[in-house]
């Protein structure tokens, strides 16, 4: 499985306020979606949500989100290697993820490009 990077999950409670701070730290355009009820703005190696509280209680249990070359290898090396898949593989706006849980317990969403 190639990790291709990782990117930052962080839950903001205004997105309005929060994208040009991250914007000028990060040199970038936020790329935005929504997904959920949850506004995302996507900057550098940021990835900042905003939305309903029950929705971002959820996501504040995701570590991380770690970019791969193909999910469905990750899954595959994953479940080997004795991680629990909690959701996905399932399309998103920017490819494809899964939300694997380590045997640590510890919870990454993962992500590829493709379509």
């Amino acid at each position: 499985m190639d990790i291709l990077g990782a990117t930052l999950r962080v839950c903001v409670d205004d997105l309005e306020t929060a994208v040009p701070f991250y914007e000028r730290l990060a040199g970038g355009t936020a790329l935005r979606f929504e997904r959920g009820g949850v506004q995302v703005a996507a900057v550098g190696c940021f990835l900042l949500m905003s939305g309903p509280a029950a929705e971002l209680e959820v996501l504040r249990k995701v570590a991380a989100t770690i970019a791969v070359k193909d999910v469905e290898e990750a899954r595959r090396v994953l479940s080997e290697l004795g991680a629990h898949i909690v959701a996905g593989p399932m399309a998103t706006p920017a490819g494809r993820n899964l939300i694997a849980m380590h045997p640590d317990g510890a919870i990454y969403e993962y992500v590829d490009r493709q379509a």
